[in-house]
């Protein structure tokens, strides 16, 4: 038997609410299919499986809020027999919608055995349906749309304030920063964008995030998670990536399994990522899965941010604009574009040495730029 339990979607999540699901008893169910929306302080999230199975019972309706590790729903392994139904059980369960709240629940496309019911014995009523309909697609025309805005945005704060408070609370931060000459990547990468459209161009965003993957390589003590008071190194680079939502708050999903993806895959998971994180359409493993968060706020013309760590993860790097400054170079003055990248690590994991290491490895991978091609590039 499988016990489908919520996942935590991020530090700063104790609870969710169930807003639908994806699947009724009977179904079959394949590792990595979304079968259920949650909806938490900061997004509504398509939550995946993990296991191959056979839906048995949803022991959680939508509009129900449980805290994180609560079973939502049983399932057959593969191969696994379920317990015998008696006639009459099945028959009750069959007979326990009403007829007016059955039409109603197909009219609005929703199943009504998967309704919480409130009636004679639990039977579902019209009510009911009504109800789940409107947790499913929340409309409420009394509030305009500014107040649902504002109270969106109210609890994306508390969260937010919870996460990174208990971040400087519990994690010994510690700082480095180093200035990287970009001309040889950005000639590169323009050379590389030659001739593609614009749609299909990459941008230095993504050289960031795949020389990150791979200076980590070097220093895997920086890529992971600290639990139970030890360190658990990830199996692949998750890079959480920080985006800003329209209307305030911010969100950092993972772009999964990076060091493995050439640039233009990085590119398009990267807009398909920020596009969904906007339109609030996010996955549970994008959520919960960022071994190492990136901040970038060169855009908005910073120079250089010092972030504050996602526990459970060990570090943060961070990269400001790319300015035009002065630079020596064997002895001669030049205006060479400069990138201020910074590194917030956790002293119970790693110390300055090796943050250093990092830095250095990521401003030698940015005068090497044809290191930063994906695998399904290499010996081309």
């Amino acid at each position: 038997m499988i016990r489908f339990e919520l996942p935590s979607l991020g530090s700063d999540m104790d609870q969710g609410k169930l807003l639908a699901w994806h699947v009724k008893p009977g179904d079959h169910v394949k590792r990595g299919q979304v079968v259920a929306v949650v909806d938490t302080s900061k997004a509504a999230v398509d939550v995946e499986i993990w296991h191959d199975g056979v839906v048995t019972e949803l022991l959680v309706q939508p509009g129900e809020t449980v805290p994180v590790g609560t079973v939502l729903a049983t399932l057959l392994e593969p191969g696994e027999t379920a317990a015998p139904v008696t006639v009459s059980a099945a028959k009750a369960k069959r007979h326990a919608v009403s007829p007016s709240a059955r039409k109603r629940a197909n009219e609005l496309g929703l199943d009504p055995e998967t309704v919480q019911g409130t009636g004679a014995q639990g039977s579902v009523t019209l009510a009911d349906v009504e109800a789940a309909a409107s947790n499913l697609k929340p409309v409420i025309s009394s509030l305009p749309s500014t107040t649902l805005v504002t109270d969106r945005q109210g609890e994306m704060r508390k969260a937010i304030a919870a996460a990174m408070s208990r971040s400087k609370r519990e994690i010994p931060h510690y700082y480095l920063s180093e200035s990287i000459p970009m001309a040889i990547a950005l000639t590169w990468l323009q050379k590389k964008n030659e001739g593609l459209p614009i749609t299909e161009r990459i941008l230095p965003a993504v050289l960031q995030i795949k020389a990150v993957s791979i200076a980590l390589q070097k220093v895997p003590k920086l890529n992971g998670y600290y639990l139970n008071g030890v360190f658990q190194p990830a199996s692949a680079v998750n890079a959480g990536v920080a985006i800003s939502l329209r209307g305030g708050g911010l969100v950092a999903p993972a772009i999964l399994d990076v060091g493995n993806k050439p640039l233009e895959q990085l590119m398009r998971e990267l807009i398909d990522l920020v596009k969904r994180a906007r339109a609030g359409s996010l996955r549970s493993s994008e959520m919960s899965d960022p071994s190492i968060t990136i901040t970038n706020l060169g855009d908005l013309g910073v120079e250089s941010v010092f972030g504050v760590i996602y526990p459970p993860q060990v570090a943060l790097v961070g990269f400001g604009r790319i300015a035009v400054r002065p630079w020596v170079d064997r002895d001669e003055m030049r205006a060479v574009p400069v990138l201020t990248a910074t590194l917030a690590a956790d002293h119970r994991v790693s110390d300055g040495h090796e943050g250093a290491l990092f830095l250095a490895e990521l401003r030698d991978l940015f005068q090497q730029p044809e290191r930063l091609l994906g695998v399904e590039s290499k010996g081309k």
